[in-house]
């Protein structure tokens, strides 16, 4: 603890300039994220019409993108752990800028599958990528700050949705897309020498894992209890293998319980991602095709879901501090129930955009909170494990709302998304009942600045 907090110190002193530079970078970044994955989202329909697929055979191209993320989100963490989280999220910066420029070049379902398998991988590495480099940054800021990063994505979509419903009645898909290529590159190139350029400061990592009994922490242990047993007589050495033992195993006991929550609040971020993608992929097809909405009004309903989860995200951290992680998720799972039944299932365009409105403000902060828990139950594993989950909901949440469309209707369809916003409350209540005294403590420090202790 002294170690981690005299590298705090000199975050903040010394370091400061450098981490305002690199947390605007990857603030871009997250930005750039969700403008371009909103900008292909609205041209959805479109692309729909130019292809001739069903609503089933478009559920199975849009699996496309869940494949090639699920496939790169296993791989990423890997390139991160060897290259560098902030190298690998310049390289996928290019990549996904160049992928969503291939969607409007298909003229059939299965040609639209293949290329957005490529899509899907740029898509899935650049959001591990990101969400590693943003965790190291918070560490090294000791401050709540993660639900920024995401109101940055947020804003991003909604400027990117904006974007698209303006153009949507004067450019084809192609331009459409082309443009956002090449306004992705043209700021990758601009921020990607910032972001490669300053140093995260070295902060100790697995704290937390070794106090929950995680992997370094037994390990540790075996090898002080080793040196023990051979320095001293034998009948000393059984007693210390014996209270090794006993120590391990309740450090194996301590460990699996936290691969257990980490679990939870992956499927946490699992349930509200999925209602993200659902209404990224199918929001605007509902308000066209149920609503018979305009192209750039059924374009605006994403924009009032990414408004409202941006202003929900931007006032994340002072929630946090107020109401505490249970609260803000149970709360926010509730809230979010009560829209998408409103969203799904309104008679007229203007109360659907209300309730896409409702539903982005209960959603705003639950996966952040899940990532960011996650990652202080188990390190960096925990973040990959919760990411990975909570990504891979949000990419085949829409393949599984197309099949509902097709047996029901896409209405019903989307009340799905209420029904996994309320088991996320669910789980989250549950979960905060069974927090331990010092998961408590954690929390509470986590949420006020730490002091430098005397030496």
């Amino acid at each position: 603890m002294p170690l981690l907090n005299k590298t705090t110190s000199g975050a903040r002193g010394a370091t400061s300039p450098a981490l305002t530079r690199l947390r605007a970078a990857l603030t871009l970044f997250f930005a750039l994220d969700g403008f371009v994955f909103a900008g292909w989202v609205v041209r959805i329909p479109a692309i729909k019409e130019q292809t001739g697929a069903s609503a089933s055979t478009l559920g199975l191209a849009l699996l496309g993108v869940s494949a090639g993320a699920v496939v790169t989100m296993t791989l990423t963490g890997r390139l991160c752990s060897r290259f560098g989280s902030r190298q690998v999220t310049v390289v996928c910066g290019v990549l996904m800028p160049l992928s969503v420029a291939l969607p409007p070049l298909t003229h059939s379902a299965l040609a639209l599958g293949l290329v957005l398998l490529f899509f899907g991988a740029a898509y899935g590495g650049i959001n591990v990528a990101m969400n590693s480099a943003a965790v190291d940054l918070v560490r090294a800021l000791r401050r709540p700050v993660m639900p920024s990063f995401h109101a940055a994505f947020s804003l991003g979509g909604m400027l990117g949705a904006g974007f698209g419903g303006l153009v949507a009645g004067h450019l084809s898909p192609t331009r459409h897309l082309l443009a956002l290529t090449v306004l992705g590159l043209l700021l990758t190139a601009a921020t990607a020498p910032t972001l490669l350029r300053y140093e995260v400061p070295p902060v100790p990592g697995g704290h937390d894992a070794a106090r929950s009994g995680g992997p370094g922490a037994s390990g540790r242990s075996r090898a002080s209890g080793d040196s023990g047993a051979a320095g001293g007589s034998g009948d000393s050495g059984d007693s210390g293998d014996s209270g090794d033992s006993a120590r391990l195993d309740a450090r194996g006991r301590a460990a699996r319980r936290t691969r257990g929550l980490v679990l939870v609040f992956g499927l946490i971020a699992l349930c509200t991602a999925y209602g993200e993608g659902a209404l990224a992929d199918w929001g605007a097809l509902h308000l066209e095709q149920d609503l018979d909405a305009h192209p750039g009004i059924a374009a605006a309903g994403y924009s009032c879901f990414a408004l409202a989860m941006t202003i929900g995200r931007l006032s994340g951290t002072a929630l946090l501090e107020r109401l505490g992680r249970t609260r803000t998720v149970v709360g926010g799972g509730l809230l979010a129930t009560a829209g998408m039944l409103l969203g799904a299932l309104a008679p007229s365009v203007g109360v659907a955009h209300a309730g896409f409105a409702v539903t982005g403000l209960g959603l705003a902060n639950i996966f952040p909170v899940a990532v960011e828990r996650a990652g202080a139950l188990a390190g960096p594993s925990g973040v990959a494990t919760a990411s990975t989950l909570g990504y891979g909901g949000m990419l085949l949440g829409p393949p599984a709302i197309g099949f509902m469309a097709d047996w029901f209707s896409l209405p019903v369809a989307l009340t799905s998304v209420a029904v996994l916003a309320a088991v996320a409350a669910c789980i989250g209540a549950a979960a905060g009942r069974t927090a331990t005294p010092g998961n408590r403590a954690a929390e509470a420090s986590a949420q006020r600045p730490e002091r430098t202790p005397a030496r």
